[in-house]
C-alpha cells in the first residue's frame, strides 16, 4: 500500500511511523484509519522490524484526535447488527487500538498536542517520550464524544484509577511534566528533541535481544484483568515454551554459562 496520510520509514530494526496531516494537526481521518491498519501490521509480521516509533510531522502536534470534519461526513449508521460485526471486526476506528497482539517494543515520540484520540494514540505505546512542550487531555468532553479507542481501558492502567477518571470526566488538558509526574509519560526532554530521543532509544533496544522482551510483554497484556494465579501460568507458559523451541532464551542461558557471548537469533519468534 503507497500511504497518503503516513510516511513508514525503517533504519535497520527501527521502524518510524509519522502521522504525516500537519495541517489538519496530524488528526487522523478514515483515510488514515485505513493506512494505519496496514501500516500496524506490516510493522507486527516483518521479521527484520523490531521496534516501532510513532510519532506525528512538525513539532507541535502529535495528533489532535479524530478528524471530527471528516467524521460529520460520514452516513448514518446501518442496522444495528451490521454495526456489530463491524464493532467485533474493526481494528480500530482510529487506528490499530483494538487489537493487542503487536509484542514488539513501541516508543511514543509526543512532540506537541495529544488530544482525544491523539491520547488513546500515545497509550499505543509502551513508553512515552514527551517534548517539554507536549500537552495531554481527553478533549473530546467538550464535543460529547466517547473515548472509543482505548481510552478508558488503557488509561487507568497506565495511571491508576483515580487519576484516569479525573483526566476522563473532566476533559482537563494537562502539560508534559505533569504527565511524568503521574506516569503517564517516561520522560521529557527539550522541545524538538522527542523523536531523536525516542529513536535513539528504540536503537538501544533493537540491540538486545528479542525473544525475551516479546515474551515479557505477551505476558503483561494477556495477564490484565485476570486473576494472580492465571497471570503466574501464562509467566510460566511463556517462559517454558521459549526453553521447549531452543531459542535465543536457551541460548543465552547456555552462553551464560560457558562465559561466551551469544549471536542473538531474531526471526521465527
Amino acid at each position: 500500500m503507497d500511504y497518503e496520510t503516513l510516511i513508514y520509514e525503517q533504519d535497520e530494526h527501527v521502524v518510524t511511523l509519522t502521522y504525516n496531516r500537519p495541517d489538519q494537526h496530524n488528526a487522523i481521518s478514515r483515510k488514515m484509519n485505513e493506512e494505519l491498519h496496514h501500516a500496524w501490521q506490516r510493522f507486527r509480521d516483518d521479521d527484520d522490524a523490531f521496534v516501532l516509533v510513532i510519532t506525528g510531522a512538525g513539532d507541535t502536534t502529535f495528533s489532535a484526535g479524530w478528524d471530527l470534519q471528516d467524521a460529520s461526513e460520514l452516513d448514518e449508521l446501518g442496522d444495528w447488527d451490521e454495526f456489530r460485526v463491524h464493532l467485533f471486526n474493526s481494528p480500530g476506528e482510529c487506528g490499530y487500538t483494538r487489537r493487542v497482539d503487536v509484542f514488539k517494543p513501541v516508543i511514543a515520540a509526543v512532540n506537541g498536542y495529544a488530544f482525544a484520540a491523539g491520547l488513546e494514540t500515545a497509550l499505543l505505546a509502551d513508553i512515552r517520550v514527551a517534548a517539554e512542550n507536549a500537552e495531554f487531555g481527553a478533549l473530546e468532553r467538550r464535543w460529547n464524544i466517547v473515548g472509543g479507542d482505548g481510552m478508558t481501558v488503557r488509561l487507568p492502567l497506565v495511571v491508576g484509577f483515580a487519576r484516569a477518571m479525573e483526566l476522563i470526566i473532566t476533559g482537563r488538558r494537562i502539560d508534559a511534566g505533569e504527565a511524568e509526574r503521574i506516569g503517564l509519560v517516561n520522560e521529557v526532554v527539550p522541545r524538538g528533541k522527542a523523536l531523536e530521543r525516542a529513536q535513539q532509544l528504540a536503537r538501544e533496544i533493537a540491540a538486545l535481544p528479542q525473544g525475551a522482551i516479546r515474551s515479557d510483554k505477551e505476558s503483561v497484556i494477556r495477564g490484565v484483568g485476570r486473576t494472580y494465579e492465571e497471570r503466574l501460568r501464562i509467566e510460566a507458559e511463556l517462559t517454558m515454551s521459549m526453553f521447549m523451541r531452543r531459542d535465543s532464551h536457551t541460548i543465552g542461558a547456555g552462553a551464560f554459562k560457558r562465559g561466551e557471548r551469544p549471536e542473538w537469533p531474531h526471526h521465527g519468534l
